[in-house]
C-alpha cells in the first residue's frame, strides 16, 4: 500500500510543490514587492539631462583638425561620430568605440588622475566643492556599476559630493568623464526595486553566465511549482463535498495560513506562474531560438548604403552646419549619420539648464520625447529638415531584404502591437513593411531619423511570451494609465499574499524536519510517530476529519 501510495502523482505534486515553495517562498515575495517598485523606479544612472547641462554649446572656432585626421591619427575607421564640447571647454570629435580626440590638437582625451577626477565633480557642482571627497578607486565594478556597459568605464574614481543627499559621482580614468551618479535615497529605492527583482547582487552579476543560469532556471523552477501547486490545488478543492475541520466546515481540507495560500493559489496561480516564465523568457531560458534572429549583411547595410566617408566631412562644413542650426537652436552636440551612401548631420535642441536643486534622484529621470533635431546634409550645409521622405525610406525596405516579396507596407499613424511605448514617446509616422520570407520578417523605418528596427517570427513571439506576459502589456489598459498600474498592482498583491501565507508553514515544517533529524542522530532508535510524519503516512491528519464522500487514505500529505 505504502508503495503505491509513494508511485501516486497526487503526492508526487504534493511534495514537488512543498519543497519548491520552501526553497523559493521568500524569492516570491520579495519579486512581487520588488516588482511593483520597478514600475517606478529603475536603477541609479547619469541622466542625460545633468550630462548635457554642464557641456558647453558647440563652437568650432578653435578646430583645426578634421575627423579624418583624427580618425586617421588614431587609427579608427567609424561607422559614424559624434562632434561636441567637452567639459574643459574645447570641442571633441568622439567615436562609437568610446575613444575622444580633442578637434583642436588631434590629441587623445587623456586619462583622468584622482585629482583631476575630483577637481572636475567640484567643477561640476561648485556650491559643493568645499566637501567633496575621495571615495574609492574601483578596478572591480560596484553594485551600480556591474552592467557590462557599465562595467567598460572601469577603472572608476568614485567621489563623495558631501551633500546632504549623499550623492556618489562615478568618473571613468579611461573615459576622463563622469559616467554614473547615486544618491541615497535613489540607492535604496534601485535595491528595493532593480536590484532584488533582477537578482543583481554583484558577486553573483560579475559573472553574467552564472547570474543568467542562476536567475532564468530558477525562474523555470518556479514555474514548475506553480503548476504542481494549481493542479493539486484544484483537486483539493472540495467544490462538491466540504471537510470537516475543527473550525467547521469547509471546501478546503486545509486551515489557518494555508487555507489562504490554497485559495490564493487557486485565483493568482495563473498570473503567478506566467510571470516566473515570462521572467526566464526574458533571459531566454528555456527556449533560446525564440528571440529575432541575426541581422543579415544587407540589413546591417541597408541604412547606411557604404561606410562613412569622413573626407567629406571638412571644418568649414562644419561651421556652415552650425550656423544653419543656429538659425533654430544652438546645439550642445551634431552627431553624424550614413544614410544610403551620404552623410548627413543631425543637431539636437539641448535640454534647459541644469541645476543641481532641479535634480529629483539619481534613478527617477522621467520619460521625455526624442528631442527636436534638424538633418542637414555634409554635402550641403545651408540645407536642414526633420525628416527623410517616404521614397528614401522604401530604398531602405528594398535594401534591406533584396528580392524578398511584400505581402503588405503601410504609415502607421498609431502604435500596432509591435511598435509602441506607454508613454508615447516613439516617434510617428514610421513605415512598417512586411515580407512574405521564411522568418515572416516586419520591418518599422522611422524617416525622423532614418532609422529601422526589424521584428521576426521568434521576435514577436518573445514580444508576447515575455513583454505581454511579463509588463502586462496588452493594448486595451496598456495606455489607460492609472488602469494598467492598478490592474497590476492589484494582481502583484494577489501574488504576495499567495507566497507570504506559505512562509510560516514552511519555517515550522522546517523546524519539525530539523528537530526530527536532531534527534536521528542522537537516538540509535528513532520514534516511530516522527519517522512516519516524516515520511507523509502520519495516522494523524492534523485537525482533519474524514468528511463525507472523502477517503482518509487520499487525505492530503500537505497537511502532515
Amino acid at each position: 500500500m505504502g508503495a503505491r501510495k509513494l508511485l501516486n502523482w497526487k503526492t508526487f505534486l504534493i511534495y514537488l510543490h512543498r519543497w519548491t515553495g520552501i526553497v523559493f517562498g521568500l524569492v516570491f515575495v520579495v519579486w512581487f514587492i520588488s516588482g511593483v517598485a520597478i514600475m517606478y523606479v529603475g536603477l541609479p544612472h547619469l541622466s542625460v539631462r545633468e550630462r548635457l547641462g554642464h557641456m558647453p554649446a558647440l563652437d568650432f572656432s578653435s578646430v583645426t583638425v578634421t575627423p579624418a585626421e583624427a580618425a586617421a591619427r588614431h587609427d579608427l575607421t567609424p561607422a559614424r561620430l559624434g562632434v561636441e564640447m567637452f567639459y574643459d571647454g574645447r570641442p571633441i570629435y568622439r567615436f562609437p568605440d568610446g575613444t575622444k580626440v580633442y578637434a583642436d590638437t588631434g590629441d587623445r582625451v587623456g586619462r583622468a588622475s584622482r585629482e583631476q577626477a575630483i577637481e572636475m565633480i567640484r567643477r561640476w557642482v561648485p556650491q559643493f566643492a568645499g566637501t567633496v571627497q575621495y571615495d574609492a578607486y574601483l578596478t572591480e565594478p560596484d553594485q551600480w556599476t556591474v552592467g557590462p556597459s557599465r562595467r567598460a568605464a572601469l577603472p572608476l574614481h568614485r567621489i563623495a559630493l558631501g551633500d546632504p543627499a549623499g550623492t556618489m559621482y562615478y568618473v571613468s580614468e579611461q573615459l576622463g568623464e563622469p559616467t554614473m551618479k547615486t544618491d541615497r535615497r535613489g540607492r535604496v529605492l534601485g535595491y528595493v526595486g532593480a536590484v532584488l527583482h533582477w537578482t543583481y547582487f554583484t558577486s553573483l552579476r560579475r559573472n553574467q553566465p552564472l547570474w543568467i543560469a542562476v536567475v532564468g532556471w530558477g525562474a523555470v523552477a518556479g514555474v514548475l511549482m506553480c503548476v504542481a501547486g494549481m493542479v493539486v490545488g484544484f483537486v483539493r478543492l472540495g467544490y462538491r463535498k466540504v471537510y470537516r475541520l475543527r473550525a467547521g466546515t469547509s471546501h478546503s481540507p486545509y486551515s489557518g495560513w494555508m487555507k489562504w495560500h490554497h485559495y490564493s493559489g487557486l485565483i493568482f496561480g495563473v498570473v503567478t506562474m506566467t510571470w516566473a516564465f515570462s521572467g526566464a523568457m526574458s533571459l531566454s531560458v528555456p527556449f533560446p531560438s525564440i528571440r529575432n534572429a541575426p541581422a543579415t549583411d544587407a540589413q546591417r547595410t541597408a541604412v547606411a548604403g557604404s561606410p562613412l566617408d569622413l573626407e567629406l566631412i571638412t571644418i568649414d562644413r562644419m561651421r556652415t552646419a552650425l550656423a544653419t542650426l543656429g538659425l533654430s537652436f544652438v546645439p550642445k552636440q551634431i552627431d553624424v549619420h550614413q544614410f544610403r551612401g551620404q552623410p548627413y548631420f543631425i543637431g539636437y535642441r539641448p535640454p534647459g539648464p541644469y541645476a543641481y536643486a532641479d535634480e529629483i534622484g539619481a534613478n527617477e529621470e522621467q520619460a521625455a520625447p526624442r528631442p527636436e533635431h534638424r538633418i542637414i546634409p555634409v554635402g550641403n550645409p545651408t540645407v536642414a529638415f526633420t525628416r527623410f521622405t517616404g521614397d528614401r525610406m522604401w530604398d531602405v525596405a528594398k535594401a534591406a531584404m533584396p528580392g524578398v516579396p511584400i505581402r503588405d507596407a503601410a504609415w502607421l499613424q498609431e502604435y500596432d502591437a509591435y511598435y509602441y511605448n506607454q508613454d508615447g514617446i516613439r516617434p510617428l509616422p514610421v513605415l512598417r513593411v512586411r515580407y512574405a520570407d521564411e522568418r515572416s520578417t516586419w520591418l518599422y523605418l522611422d524617416p525622423n531619423l532614418g532609422t529601422m528596427t526589424k521584428q521576426d517570427i521568434g521576435g514577436r513571439w518573445l514580444r508576447w511570451l515575455y513583454h505581454g506576459l511579463h509588463n502586462l502589456d496588452f493594448p486595451f489598459w496598456y495606455y489607460r494609465r492609472p488602469l494598467w498600474d492598478i490592474a497590476v498592482i492589484l494582481l502583484s498583491i494577489g501574488g504576495l499574499v499567495l507566497s507570504a501565507t506559505t512562509l510560516l508553514p514552511s519555517w515550522r515544517r522546517l523546524v519539525r524536519h530539523a528537530h526530527h533529524w536532531k534527534g536521528a542522530l542522537v537516538t540509535p532508535k528513532t520514534d516511530s510517530r516522527l519517522r512516519l510524519a516524516d515520511r507523509g503516512w502520519s495516522a494523524r491528519v492534523g485537525g482533519l476529519e474524514q468528511s463525507r464522500g472523502d477517503n482518509s487514505a487520499d487525505a492530503d500529505p500537505a497537511l502532515r
